[in-house]
């Protein structure tokens, strides 16, 4: 009979009673109710396609990444470029020497939790990711401002203030060094890090009996997402009146009413003074607030959250229905939703077999991030 060491046995002990790592669908299926109220209350399945009028399925899923960042003010992104399957890698060339400098981060135009991001430190590693990728992606500055933050907001359209319900600093998934130990005790040694151990074993397969230094810390994944094993530090006691303006200003020029905002800055003071900070990317209808991850929320907690969170989206969907905006009809809504889970499923198993760029740095790093995003074919359909 097969034994279970310690470690398996605190592993498992901690999948079943952290909730924050159990499969999406067992946490969300107590809200069903509250998901189904809000399509009887706005009368349509895809209520939420008419949250941010100006994204595609009201930035749910399935959504491009440019069309995104040409609703947000430019002065406030990465400057970026979209490359198609048909652009020759010459221009992409052009790009790196003339426009951008290196390192420059890569994603692919449509997708979410930071599948195929990758940092590019080289013209060879350019080469290597344009080879593999069949869908439009996008080439941006590497933006190295220290801190990478997550701001969730919403504004009823007639109201002239939104509101913060969530401020959260996030941390990358690393491990340090003992100058001793492999990556790969590392990672299986790491509370948080062994629960993507798989996963990280794949990624770093050629790195894994690499011994760091002591006091090095190794990056594991270069996006900060959630679903990547970011550390969430909740920033609730920084919310106040500046940095709510500076997010109702964002809202009333680009008609973004709710969602998530990804953002690197300097500082967090910077960022409530309106400079030195970039935006990442927005994500729409279909965003977690990030706060519910930090510590000191239980399930019951998250799930209120949650539950507000949707009838806000509801309440906010129906009143730029009235005020004209067009919902999505049951056929294309369907066809776009069953489009966007086959490009994310080709996104998985593209990200598991496509080699990472190793990250590490010493004691006292300087987190430089990424965005997050996906890749493939996707055919986007018009309602």
């Amino acid at each position: 009979m097969k034994t279970i060491s310690r470690t398996q046995v605190r592993e498992i002990t901690a999948r079943i009673t952290q909730w924050r790592h159990w499969h999406w669908l067992v946490k969300y299926v107590p809200l069903v109710p509250v998901w189904l109220w809000c399509c009887l209350k706005a009368r349509n399945l895809w209520f939420f396609t008419t949250a941010n009028p100006g994204l595609t399925f009201g930035g749910f899923t399935g959504e491009s990444k440019m069309e995104m960042y040409r609703l947000l003010p430019s002065e406030f992104i990465p400057k970026s470029f979209l490359v198609t399957r048909s652009t020759p890698f010459s221009t992409l060339y052009r790009i790196v020497t003339e426009e951008l400098t290196l390192p420059v981060a890569v994603k692919p135009d449509v997708g979410r939790m930071g599948l195929m991001f990758r940092r590019i430190n080289t013209v060879e590693e350019l080469r290597e990711y344009h080879s593999v990728m069949r869908a439009d992606y996008i080439i941006q500055e590497f933006i190295t401002y220290p801190i990478e933050v997550s701001v969730f907001y919403y504004r009823l359209p007639q109201a002239a203030r939104g509101r913060i319900t969530g401020f959260v600093r996030k941390e990358p998934l690393t491990v340090v060094g003992d100058g001793t130990s492999t990556l790969q005790t590392l990672i299986l040694q790491s509370e948080r890090a062994r629960h993507w151990k798989n996963e990280l074993f794949t990624r770093h397969a050629t790195e894994l009996d690499v011994v760091p230094a002591r006091g090095e810390r190794f990056v594991l994944s270069q996006a900060f997402n959630l679903s990547r094993g970011a550390l969430l530090i909740d920033l609730s006691q920084e919310k106040d009146a500046a940095l709510l303006s500076l997010f109702d200003g964002l809202s009333r020029r680009t008609g973004l009413c709710f969602g998530r905002y990804d953002l690197k800055c300097a500082s967090v003071d910077d960022l409530k003074a309106g400079k030195n900070f970039s935006i990442l990317e927005f994500n729409g209808a279909g965003a977690e607030p990030h706060h519910v991850y930090c510590d000191g929320h239980s399930l019951l907690s998250a799930l209120k959250i949650l539950s507000h969170h949707w009838n806000i989206l509801c309440r906010i969907s129906i009143a730029n229905q009235l005020a004209g905006a067009e919902i999505w009809g049951l056929r294309d809504g369907f066809t776009h939703f069953i489009q966007s889970e086959k490009h994310l499923a080709h996104l998985r198993r593209l990200d598991a077999a496509t080699p990472h760029a190793s990250e590490s740095w010493s004691e006292t790093p300087s987190p430089e991030t990424a965005i997050g995003v996906p890749m493939v074919e996707f055919r986007r359909t018009q309602n």
